[in-house]
């Protein structure tokens, strides 16, 4: 970029996150027990050193809140001269870890923890900074300040009190004024505001202190006498919060613009090196942070320029104007720490976090940086996050129900030791002798849960029951009454789902190309059911072998293989308006249809399938237009009308008119296929079966014929009256059952 757009965009940009950076940098220091000018040091390093030899160009780095409690007690475990050479270490841990090229590893925190870890850190800044803020001193740890807190509440409140909570009034009513005055930023106008008061009032107040001359300052890393396994873990403790701190800054960053992407491994190196020299100059570690970082994206900034001049102003104004910040009371900076954590206990990453599940995760390690350290907080909140992913991992839900006389046995997950106690248990309580459908759902089937399953269907099957193995997905458990179980993934992998399903609810509300439907539809089923379906098609590709005759209406709301589970070659279809078979001599497209499915393809089932809400039931009921087409073709329903006595829908007749007649037609359907004589005959040698069908679309509910009780029944709930096998699989996906 030109040197003119640096000037147009970065030099604004970077006056701006100056005037943000000086009054939480002072703030920051104040909080970690830290000389204040340490605070100042690690800004100037931040935007000089990161900003330089970073990977994000847009991100500004500088001393950050989340880093206050554990240097708090850093500083008073081993003095702010050993934890300057704490920051060295931790700088020189970063430069190695992005020079290793593993930084993105650090993304594979769960977000739950990292802002979890952030309103543990804001929660723990408000209770210390609320006791300065009300003219008292913050206690050495979060519950003593909670402890604490009433007394100082209720207590006698000075000027001090009356600095801090002016200054948090400034910075909650700010954002709320004209656009004209935000222009200047809140945290710089709310420590002017306060200290200008504090001064025209006469008020006698603790300030900042500053070293006399400042060029001369001298903070030496300092070695420690002994303890040396502490100092490490300390400086690796260090290392690795700022480093998550600011490579999930930069992540974040680079949502806000679309400039060239953050190099992570690059970004890590820049944050080392800076608090190497930050260290080494006496200031407090380093990290990438987002309330700059986006600063300055909103204020234009286009390259590393503004980050980088950010410091220099830093720098600038320390040196010449020192003795204004000498005037800053501490306890406006309290107030602004306050206000920037109740920030950190943002309400937008609490309810993500409720979305994805995760409170649990959030909540644990809030509590732990709050009761004990950060840390601490972090490692448990790690911890969870593994129990839960190997709990999600190794889940199974397991549950047995009754289905009329049979009983449905359905195991679903991953199915492993750890579920055959809960397995053996739902078993157990499935009575001897019954009729039982196995249904798996299994992503993976053990050496401990395959035994469990066989041994019990061998033992259940002795005692003269029958066990049906309904797998769904991989056949894990294919073979298990022989014993030879699926040992891999990859050999399981050639099972096609029962239910592809081609579509789906973007189909229906995707009205952005209403009449591209259809070309979306079949790109999509290029790109996702063509590879699961090419195996079974393949094998049709020389003729169809379908084992049903399926005749419904034309209404779009059904869909003959989705209500009966059935797949590619399963089902021979007709369809037409009232799902009507007419007599033969009448209709030449449907005796052709019916000729060929029992005649040609040899069909062992004929389903005719009405369904509720039908429109040409409500034209019969209601009389069709005259003069139509529709009112010639419904002539065939005619007989529909005429039928006698009431057909019940699950024991019950239907509330509407034309649901009962769709009943009685579909009754009346199956009478005139008995008429056409290749139906009579097949029939009569027992080669073929004709059932009706009803789908109750808003309850989308299937129901079987049993034309001698006059009901429809729901599958499990059949009358008596119906003949055959009841554990035979109606219209399932496949031949041969």
């Amino acid at each position: 970029m030109s040197r003119l757009a640096v000037l147009r965009h970065d030099v604004p940009a970077s006056l701006v996150v100056f005037l943000v950076a000086v009054p939480l940098s002072l703030g920051i220091a104040l909080a970690s027990g830290a000389p204040i000018v340490a605070g100042l040091i690690a800004a100037v390093v931040g935007g000089v050193v990161a900003g330089a030899l970073g990977g994000s160009p847009l991100q500004v780095s500088g001393p950050a809140a989340g880093l206050t409690v554990i240097m708090a007690e850093t500083i008073a475990t081993f003095g702010w001269a050993v934890t300057c050479l704490i920051t060295v270490l931790a700088g020189a841990l970063q430069v190695l870890l992005g020079l290793s090229r593993i930084a993105r590893a650090a993304l594979a925190i769960s977000p739950a923890i990292v802002h979890g870890m952030l309103a543990g850190i804001g929660v723990t800044i408000v209770l210390g900074q609320l006791h300065v803020v009300l003219g008292g001193k913050a206690q050495s740890s979060a519950l003593e300040n909670i402890a604490e807190l009433p007394a100082q509440v209720v207590a006698h409140h000075d000027a001090a009190a009356v600095i801090g909570l002016l200054t948090i009034v400034i910075l909650v009513v700010w954002p709320r004024l004209p656009a004209a005055v935000r222009k200047v930023p809140g945290p710089l106008a709310a420590i002017a505001a306060a200290t200008v008061i504090s001064l025209v009032a006469g008020m006698t107040l603790p300030r900042v202190e500053l070293p006399g001359d400042l060029l001369q300052i001298r903070f030496a890393p300092q070695l420690p006498g002994d303890g040396w396994t502490d100092v490490v873990l300390a400086a690796v403790t260090i290392a690795l919060i700022a480093s998550v701190e600011s490579l999930l800054s930069a992540v974040a960053v680079d949502k806000l613009h679309t400039g060239p992407r953050a190099n992570l491994d690059r970004e890590l190196v820049g944050q080392g090196a800076a608090n190497l020299v930050s260290g080494a100059l006496g200031g407090l570690p380093v990290t990438g942070v987002i309330v700059r970082s986006s600063t300055n994206v909103a204020a234009g900034a286009k390259t590393r320029a503004s980050a980088i001049l950010h410091g220099v102003w830093v720098l600038v104004f320390v040196v010449a104007l020192a003795g204004l910040i000498g005037n800053i009371p501490l306890a406006a900076l309290a107030g602004l720490l306050v206000h920037v954590g109740v920030k950190l206990v943002n309400p937008g990453h609490l309810r993500q976090v409720l979305r994805h599940g995760d409170l649990a995760l959030y909540l644990v390690t809030l509590a732990g940086v709050v009761v004990f350290d950060l840390l601490t907080g972090v490692l448990a909140g790690i911890v969870l996050a593994v129990v839960l992913m190997l709990r999600r991992t190794v889940w199974s839900g397991v549950h047995a129900e009754r289905d009329g006389d049979e009983w449905r046995v359905v195991v679903e997950g991953v199915l492993t030791f750890l579920s055959v106690p809960r397995l053996s248990k739902v078993l157990g309580a499935v009575p001897p002798g019954t009729v039982v459908t196995l249904e798996l759902v299994a992503d993976y089937l053990d050496h401990a849960a395959f035994e469990s399953l066989s041994s019990w269907q061998q033992a259940h099957e002795r005692a003269g029951g029958t066990v049906v193995v309904d797998e769904v997905g991989h056949p894990w458990f294919g073979n298990g009454k022989e014993g030879t179980p699926t040992l891999r993934r990859t050999a399981a992998a050639g099972a096609v789902p029962r239910w592809p399903a081609p579509w789906s609810d973007w189909q229906a509300v995707d009205v952005r190309l209403p009449g591209q439907r259809t070309h979306r539809g079949a790109t999509e089923f290029q790109r996702r059911a063509a590879p699961l379906l090419k195996e079974t098609l393949s094998g049709l590709a020389d003729g169809q072998r379908p084992h049903t005759l399926f005749i419904t209406c034309g209404d779009s709301r059904i869909v003959p293989n989705l209500i009966t589970t059935s797949g590619p070659g399963d089902l021979f279809t007709v369809r037409n308006i009232g799902n009507l078979v007419p007599p033969a001599q009448a209709d030449p497209s449907m005796n052709a249809a019916v000729e060929y499915a029992v005649g040609v393809l040899h069909v062992r089932e004929i389903v005719v399938c009405g369904h509720s809400s039908c429109g040409a039931m409500g034209a019969l009921a209601d009389g069709p237009p005259a003069g139509t087409a529709l009112e010639g073709w419904l002539r065939h329903a005619e007989p529909s009308l005429r039928r006698g006595g009431p057909v019940t829908l699950g024991g019950e007749l239907p509330a509407r008119e034309p649901d009962r007649l769709a009943l009685h037609n579909v009754l009346q359907q199956l009478d005139h296929l008995r008429a056409y004589p290749l139906v009579a005959e097949a029939e009569a040698r027992g080669e073929l079966l004709l059932t009706g069908l009803y789908f109750d679309v808003g309850a989308a509910q299937v129901y079987l014929s049993d034309p001698a009780a006059g009901a429809f029944w729901r599958r499990g709930r059949r009358s008596p009256h119906i003949v055959g096998d009841p554990t035979r699989t109606w219209c399932a996906p496949g031949a041969g059952d």
